[in-house]
């Protein structure tokens, strides 16, 4: 049986982190399932994610995945260390990148934007209790951004008021730089750094997440079965709107499955 690098999110947004993974382990076999009957995870309460979350890995681990990305923050905050604790496979997660922001800040402010599920979590509390120190970390909740990237309607006048409305304020705190702290927020990078301007640095940590995916992988020593599909792509939700989500975001025009909830369990 191939053993998948499997990775989830609520969304299209942890596409933004397989884009990065396909690029760093190319050729390797990749599954991704979209968890969108529960888009979006930043409104839900922690432990409702964990369940989700605990059953979408028995799922992934069912497909065959070898390494599983939790590719969502609000998840990876809500249920990283839960999941560890019961599932034996590697798992990788999503955390704001706090660290090289504080390290690289010249004014002394870092703005972190991200759901309130993120900020929520313990793993952001322990995040700035180990290195915000002596540097101010403005924590921003950006409603509406999700929404707003599963909905396709990149460009535009709504975009960028949508942008402006949350960044603008941060930059105007003396921020100099910011961290995406979901990964749908990277598909609004390009107006993200429109609103910030030059002097603001924007940091994704997709491209750390898919250098860690590369070495859990090869510390496995997991072979590649070429003779089965490359990539899957997988939806709890509408397989029309996700087929139409992943030609605009990464490209990809080929097939689409969906799976289903039901009573709390994951069929497909």
């Amino acid at each position: 049986m191939m053993r998948w690098i499997a990775l989830f999110d609520s969304g299209v947004g942890g596409l933004s982190v397989w884009r990065e993974v396909a690029q760093e382990l190319p050729g390797l076999p990749l599954l991704y399932l979209a968890d969108q009957a529960h888009c979006p995870y930043g409104v839900r309460p922690q432990a409702e994610i964990r369940r989700i979350a605990q059953e979408i890995v028995r799922w992934l681990i069912a497909q065959g995945a070898g390494v599983v990305v939790v590719a969502c923050n609000t998840a990876s905050a809500a249920a990283l260390y839960h999941l560890r604790e019961r599932f034996t496979i590697p798992i990788v997660g999503m955390e704001p990148a706090v660290k090289p922001a504080v390290s690289r800040t010249r004014s002394g402010r870092v703005g972190v934007l991200a759901t309130p599920g993120t900020f929520q979590g313990e793993p952001y509390a322990r995040l700035l209790a180990r290195y915000a120190h002596g540097v101010e970390v403005i924590a921003q909740p950006c409603p509406g951004w999700v929404e707003h990237v599963e909905d396709g309607c990149l460009g535009g006048p709504e975009t960028m008021a949508l942008v402006a409305r949350y960044v603008r304020p941060l930059c105007d705190a003396g921020v100099d730089e910011l961290v995406l702290g979901c990964t749908h927020y990277a598909f609004l990078r390009p107006w993200i750094e429109q609103v910030a301007g030059p002097g603001v640095d924007v940091i994704d940590p997709a491209p750390a997440v898919a250098r860690q995916t590369r070495r859990v992988w090869e510390a496995l020593g997991a072979a590649v079965d070429e003779e089965r599909p490359t990539y899957r792509f997988v939806t709890t939700g509408d397989p029309p709107r996700f087929r139409a989500q992943l030609r605009r975001l990464i490209g990809w025009d080929g097939p689409v499955e969906t799976a289903q909830w039901r009573e709390g369990t994951l069929i497909g």
